[in-house]
């Protein structure tokens, strides 16, 4: 007996796979063919569940690839991408003009850029003007003619240092010129300091001190009492040289056998002591700031030239080395001739010879001298003649220059022992005595011949 096919709905336009399988099973399940089941219905019904279970796999794996298909043709409807156009412009970057973050980011390197450069510039301003010197508080003599711009070369060490920006600095800051005079400089300045130092000097009159060479400590005295505009602290019209001595309070530097000697020129007398050369103070300085100066230049130079002397040399003090050092001055002022002048001094004393020079005997006699030397002058025995005592004299005889400390300290080698004049200029040096009296010859014809030459005119 048939069972009737159900009728399909009107409103379904298609059938599936999966409806076709529904009925069949629906099919064979309604038709039963006995009343209790038997193995052969089971086994078929076995057969029927494999069926559905395919079925459904079927059915499934059909949605699936009909997305694949539909996938397929969506792609095939729209055009591929250009890789290679997707690369290219990932490699080359192009701005727009108006774009604010590339101006910004190139503003931040202008700006870095400047930062730098203005951050160095006032680095160089500030070591030019304020960068230090290594110096010691030290005295400064300006002469006439000095300009500002020659202390630039003190500064060239210096890191960072411009010579240009300082002339800058001092032509737009300094409207007086430079004056000539003795300035104190502080420790370790700075070009600013050294400027406002030397500002100084436009402000007052300045009075010129001039110390010549072999002078006396005598002749700078006078100098110092007869120049107006210094007050007199020191040079009293009653002062001696025990009171100048501790009036500059320097009566500690000298030898016991100086402060202790009972000749009135010896004792206490700082005669070499103060080094010579032409200065300019200001109105109202005082006689006891100018020596104090000038002890402390020639202090230093002694000082200098005996750390740095040469070996074997007879002296056992620097104050020794002074006095040499004033004789050398008073024998020549040609200055070649000083390490020679030294060198027979020198050999002399290592022969045991007295040293046997006339500006010695001059300075023995003090006031006495009238400008000529006299056989009795020669053989009276003073504490100064070298013609009648051994070794050197008790104190320098002249105010030496820095020259001739140093020609001292370092003689020529040479086994020179005797000099003369020539009449010429200059003398004229033997390592004999037959040559040296020969020498005395050539000089006294020289003078002869020109007292005649003056006598016919």
């Amino acid at each position: 007996m048939s069972t009737p096919t159900p009728e399909t709905p009107s409103n379904q336009s298609h059938d599936n796979a999966k409806n076709d399988t529904e009925h069949t099973v629906d099919e064979h399940a309604a038709t039963p063919l006995s009343t209790e089941p038997t193995a052969a219905d089971e086994a078929r019904a076995e057969h029927t569940q494999a069926e559905d279970d395919s079925a459904n796999n079927i059915e499934t794996d059909s949605i699936e690839t009909e997305h694949i298909e539909t996938d397929k043709i969506a792609d095939e409807t729209v055009p591929a991408t250009d890789l290679s156009l997707i690369n290219e412009q990932s490699t080359v970057r192009r701005y727009k003009t108006d774009n604010p973050s590339f101006f910004m980011q190139r503003g931040y390197q202008i700006l870095l850029v400047l930062g730098l450069i203005a951050a160095f510039v006032l680095v160089m301003i500030y070591q030019t003007l304020f960068g230090r010197i290594t110096q010691p508080q030290q005295l400064v003599t300006i002469e006439h003619g000095d300009t500002y711009y020659g202390l630039l070369p003190k500064w060239q060490n210096v890191p960072l240092f411009s010579a240009s920006l300082a002339k800058l600095y001092i032509k737009s800051q300094v409207d007086a010129p430079l004056h000539a005079g003795v300035y104190q400089l502080p420790e370790n300045p700075s070009l600013t300091s050294v400027l406002k130092v030397l500002e100084q000097g436009a402000k007052v009159a300045m009075v010129k001190v001039q110390v010549i060479e072999g002078k006396t400590s005598k002749d700078l005295y006078q100098t110092l009492r007869d120049a107006k505009g210094i007050k007199k602290e020191v040079l009293t019209k009653d002062a001696d040289n025990a009171s100048i001595a501790q009036a500059l309070e320097l009566d500690g530097i000298l030898p016991n056998a100086v402060t202790n000697s009972q000749d009135y020129i010896v004792n206490h007398n700082l005669e070499g002591w103060f080094a010579p050369d032409t200065y300019y103070y200001g109105e109202g300085a005082t006689d006891k700031q100018i020596l104090t100066d000038l002890y402390k230049l020639q202090q230093k130079a002694l000082t200098k030239a005996w750390e740095n002397r040469a070996p074997n040399l007879p002296y056992k003090t620097p104050y020794e080395a002074l006095i040499m050092a004033s004789i050398i001055e008073k024998e020549t002022s040609v200055a070649e001739e000083r390490p020679l002048v030294s060198a027979v001094f020198n050999n002399r004393f290592k022969k045991g010879m007295r040293m046997q020079t006339d500006p010695t005997i001059i300075y023995g006699m003090g006031s006495g001298y009238e400008g000529n030397i006299r056989r009795k002058d020669i053989d009276e025995k003073t504490s100064y003649n070298t013609y009648q005592i051994d070794g050197l004299p008790p104190t320098p005889i002249s105010l030496p220059s820095a020259a001739s400390i140093e020609a001292t300290l370092h003689p020529a080698d040479s086994d020179v022992l005797y000099f003369v004049a020539t009449g010429n200029g200059g003398h004229k040096f033997t390592n004999s005595l037959a040559g040296h009296n020969q020498a005395v010859k050539d000089y006294l014809s020289v003078m002869r011949q020109k007292k005649a030459q003056a006598s016919a005119q």
